[in-house]
């Protein structure tokens, strides 16, 4: 007899989850489309680890699997976050109708199994859309990828198992934990803790006035402090830094949360000037609540904006230095003067086709004129010359020819000083003769192009004088470049550092060996291996920060339209409700994004200057950076405030 009723009410409960699970999807549109771009990154970033095609590339591209299991290990916890959070959120704003179950006879096990159904039925179909864009986004993926080794692209659409699975088991656990918990506090609660549910408090405020001032003015000077602390350039101090910033974000938030009611009550004339108490009510009923949680969503948002930037500095440093290093098709640098070059030359003769090469020396004046003249007019200068370093005027034609810079004719009387181009606006004005021997020579034009100035060919400068001034100057370093008839490929590469160790066995001399294809490999790979991870955190702390903002924004469709019903029975039109809302939208968005900037953008400027900004191409400028991680940062929360005020602004105005 009890079979068929269970059969029954099995179907029966079957059916409502699925019903249930459309609603679900349709009131939390914003979180269901996250959970399926979640979906989305786990897969396309776990299938680039799977890739052989990837891991080919080079050799440290190798470690790429490693570094994004690091960043998938954040990525899911901060998902799992997600779920849970939302999960909890579902079953407050739903409470009242899983009481209203149990008064109809389900019992408390069908309605967690109710709503545990509904709540995977969404999540196994988010993984399940999710898992088809990720294979195109991995398509996208794997073209930048392609593109940065500069290789060209075929599409292939098709899924990686291992990849998938490993997708599907980080959500089955992400869904199993959170779900978990609200299965067993529904079969534990009773009727009444259901109904009631929704009255429960999610925060907490600083009540009293006193104490409220000194928890806001000491969260001020910690965030001050914290800020300070994370520019420095040491790891105890940044850890320092950060921990003072954790304090002042949950201190500014708890204290503001009660400061905003009582700035509002002790001036009533702004309290009810215009539109002010409907937005001062709204302001304050969510800050009651979301102290502790506008603080966390503060703090991802901090860290968003400085994976963001930080990804932006290494590419360009990483670019910049693949720039500077790799001028020239083949590069060996050997200690001293005169060096034997034949086991190289043996080599090369045999395996690596040249048009033109050139071996040259560098050699030091016995005056750092330049290097101090440079050190007082700019804070970003680095030296690892004790001298000014020279170069003959005939290696220099030379080296221009090789790069492919054109010809310049040779200034009488005259040096030339060739920089880096931060360096030009430092060195335009410098007019000191130069005197070598008993040869004196006036300054004369100022060069830029990138000549390997990092260490190798001078450092951010070099002076090119006449041959003849630069005999008996002392030799620094011996140097070889060469342009080649293709690019050197990683066998010829590892070859020739396999002679340069044979070398350095029996004289016990360094030599510095660089193939532009190589660099160019390994600006590529440092790229990927950085770059990549910190973007796959950015975009998913962003992403679930902005997805608990609207879910709670949009959870308030039912107060809104009664409140903007009543307010139309009051006498007040559509444009200025629309105004209210508006307003209203701003300030609860704009709450958390605030110090994220202020933190945010000092650190990248900061940042921005700790490699040498000459060798970071297109990032010279500090400024471009932080802008830059700003717009990819206000982009995404952008669409996700558009979204939210669109729907509420649809579903809750009177037409």
């Amino acid at each position: 007899m009890c079979w068929p009723r269970w059969g029954v009410m099995s179907v029966t409960l079957s059916e409502l989850s699925l019903r249930n699970a459309k609603r679900q999807a349709k009131d939390y549109l914003v979180y269901f489309v996250t959970v399926v771009m979640a979906a989305a990154l786990l897969y396309s970033f776990n299938a680039l680890t799977f890739s052989r095609e990837i891991a080919a590339l080079s050799i440290m591209m190798k470690t790429l699997p490693l570094m994004i299991a690091m960043a998938t290990v954040v990525v899911v916890c901060v998902f799992g976050w997600l779920v849970a959070y939302a999960t909890k959120f579902m079953l407050l704003r739903r409470s009242r109708e899983l009481g209203a179950y149990l008064l109809i006879g389900l019992e408390s096990r069908q309605v967690a199994r109710l709503f545990f159904l509904e709540n995977l039925a969404v999540g196994g179909c988010a993984l399940a859309l999710g898992t088809v864009l990720g294979g195109l986004l991995y398509q996208a993926f794997r073209a930048m990828t392609l593109a940065l080794f500069q290789l060209p692209y075929h599409f292939s659409f098709g899924f990686s198992l291992p990849a998938l699975g490993l997708t599907a088991a980080c959500f089955g656990l992400i869904y199993l934990c959170a779900l978990g918990c609200s299965r067993r506090y529904i079969r534990k609660a009773k009727i009444h803790d259901l109904v009631y549910f929704d009255r429960q408090n999610e925060g907490v405020v600083i009540q009293t006035g006193r104490q409220r001032r000194w928890v806001f003015g000491a969260s001020i000077v910690l965030g001050a402090v914290g800020t300070g602390l994370m520019m420095a350039r040491d790891a105890l101090l940044g850890m320092v830094g950060a921990g003072c910033l954790i304090l002042f974000l949950f201190g500014f938030f708890l204290s503001f949360a009660s400061g905003v009611p009582a700035f509002f009550d002790r001036r009533p004339a702004r309290k009810y000037r215009g539109q002010n108490l409907l937005v001062f009510r709204a302001l304050t009923a969510k800050l009651a609540t979301m102290g502790v949680l506008m603080a966390t969503i503060s703090m991802i948002f901090t860290a968003t904006l400085i994976s963001e930037g930080t990804g932006l500095v290494f590419r360009g440093l990483f670019l910049g230095r693949a720039a500077e290093s790799a001028c020239f098709d083949l590069y060996i640098g050997m200690e001293g003067k005169d060096r034997d070059y034949s086991l190289y030359q043996d080599y090369i003769r045999e395996h690596i086709p040249v048009e033109r090469s050139v071996e040259y020396q560098v050699y030091l004046t016995d005056s750092p004129a330049v290097r101090d003249y440079v050190e007082s007019r700019t804070p970003y200068y680095y030296y690892n010359y004790n001298q000014d370093p020279v170069l003959r005027w005939s290696d220099y034609a030379a080296l221009r020819s090789i790069a492919g810079y054109r010809a310049v004719e040779p200034p009488e009387g005259q040096y030339l000083i060739h920089c880096m181009t931060y360096l030009e606006e430092a060195l335009k004005d410098y007019r000191k003769p130069l005197t070598l021997g008993n040869i004196t020579l006036q300054p004369g034009g100022i060069y830029t192009e990138r000549l390997s100035q990092g260490g190798e060919n001078g450092r951010g400068y070099i002076l090119v004088v006449p041959d003849e001034a630069a005999e008996g100057l002392p030799a620094h370093h011996s140097a070889y470049a060469a342009k080649t008839a293709q690019p050197v490929p990683y066998e010829g590469f590892y070859n020739l550092t396999a002679v340069m160790d044979k070398i350095w066995e029996g004289t016990g001399l360094g030599d510095e060996i660089s193939t532009k294809a190589q660099e160019e490999a390994e600006v590529a790979s440092q790229t990927a291996l950085c770059v990549f991870p910190l973007y796959y955190l950015a975009l998913s702390l962003t992403m679930t920060a902005a997805t608990i903002l609207t879910i709670q924004q949009l959870s308030e469709t039912e107060r809104y339209k009664r409140q903007f019903q009543l307010l139309q029975k009051l006498g007040m039109g559509r444009r200025e409700m629309a105004k209210a809302l508006g307003r209203q939208f701003a300030i609860y968005y704009a709450l958390p994004a605030v110090p994220p900037v202020l933190i945010g953008v000092p650190f990248l400027l900061n940042l921005s200057h700790a490699p040498e900004p000459g060798v970071m191409v297109g990032m010279s400028s500090p400024g471009v950076i932080a802008a830059a991680a700003l717009a990819v940062f206000f982009l995404i929360y952008g669409v996700y405030i558009l979204l939210a005020y669109t729907s509420l602004r649809r579903n809750v105005l009177p037409q």
